[in-house]
Order: C-alpha cells, then sequence, then structure tokens
C-alpha cells in the first residue's frame, strides 16, 4: 500500500487560552507495514512548557494531566473508538470505548507504541508510531480522528489543542471533534472534513 501523510493544525480551546505556545500542528501518515505514525509539533516560547522527564517506556494512567499528544480512532458509522496517550515522558496509554466515554475494560489493546522525541530552537516535536495491529485505513473503509494535545505551562496552567472544539469546555471524546477522515490511499475520500 502506497504511503500518505495529512497535516492539520490543531486550535486552543477558548476557554483555555495559552500564553506560551503560538501553533500545534500535526501530522499522520501511513504505509509502512500498514502503521500509522503521528508527530505533532509545539512552536512558541517551549522553556515556558513543561515537559514531563523522561521515564522508562510503559502504560500509565493520567498521562493527560501534564503535556500529552493524544489521538481519537473510530470506524466511520461506528459508536466506538480507541483513545492513544502519548508523553513526551515516553510513557503511552490505550483506551478502548464502545460508545462516548463507556470503556470496554475488556477489549484487546494494540499495545505500546514507538514514541521519539526532540527540540529545534522554538519547537518541540514528539513522533508516535503505533504499533502493527492498531486501527488502519482498509479498501473501502473509512477512519475518523480526532488529533489533540494538552500543553501544561511552567506555571501549571493547562491548555486544550484539538482539530474542532464542539463543546464549550474541552472534550477530545465529543465525536463531532473527530474532524479528519481518512481512507486507505486511492479510495474516495467521500465526506471528508478536515480543520487547518
Amino acid at each position: 500500500m502506497p504511503s500518505f501523510e495529512t497535516n492539520v493544525s490543531l486550535l486552543c480551546h477558548p476557554a483555555t487560552p495559552c500564553a506560551v505556545v503560538d501553533t500545534v500542528t500535526a501530522a499522520v501518515s501511513g504505509g509502512l507495514q500498514d502503521r500509522l505514525s503521528f508527530t505533532y509539533r509545539l512552536r512558541g516560547r517551549i522553556d515556558d512548557v513543561r515537559i514531563p522527564a523522561p521515564l522508562p517506556a510503559g502504560r500509565a494512567d493520567g498521562l493527560w494531566r501534564h503535556t500529552c499528544c493524544e489521538a481519537f480512532i473510530a470506524h466511520a458509522g461506528a459508536a466506538g473508538y480507541r483513545e492513544f496517550n502519548f508523553s513526551p515522558s515516553g510513557q503511552w496509554a490505550e483506551y478502548v470505548f464502545r460508545a462516548y466515554r463507556q470503556r470496554d475494560p475488556d477489549a484487546t489493546l494494540c499495545g505500546a507504541p514507538y514514541i521519539s522525541l526532540r527540540r529545534e530552537f522554538d519547537t518541540w516535536a514528539l513522533t508516535a508510531l503505533l504499533p502493527a495491529g492498531a486501527p488502519f485505513p482498509r479498501r473501502n473503509e473509512r477512519l475518523e480522528l480526532n488529533l489533540a494535545a494538552v500543553v501544561e505551562a511552567t506555571d501549571g496552567t493547562l491548555s486544550y489543542w484539538a482539530l474542532r472544539h464542539p463543546r464549550d469546555k474541552p472534550d477530545f471524546h465529543a465525536r463531532r471533534g473527530f474532524a479528519l477522515g481518512l481512507a486507505a490511499p486511492g479510495a474516495s475520500q467521500g465526506g471528508r472534513e478536515q480543520s487547518s
């Protein structure tokens, strides 16, 4: 399957303005062994962003309480979805939901992503490669995604960034926020929406 890449800009929720980051962008790409890769870039006063210290790679809960990148993936038309959290610390989390915020504790998880972090002057970038077996668009199938990030400033304030904010309070789980349609390369992208 040929490779593909889609780049989007994330919007800061108006209820959580951010004084330290000017832009957050995200890219999703795929094709290598049918695996999705996500790259998030934060640009601004990076020294004023609280970045979790490196830890041994492993699954951890509550990563969203600090600077963290997230991907929500659903099959078009299905109520269920998966949530992936990627921390700059190298830790990660995966959750499966049957419907809006209804966890499925018995669901099979995809497993550990590969996470890398780099800094370039005023930009901080995190890349996460999902393991084989994670959701990937197949022929005649369309995925719906919400790409998001939580940014913690050194003063402890949090801002919430996503493709779309359909509610008064930040809620990455809101299905109307799954604004990026992703189909297999060469397939019809009918009904595709994308924030920019």
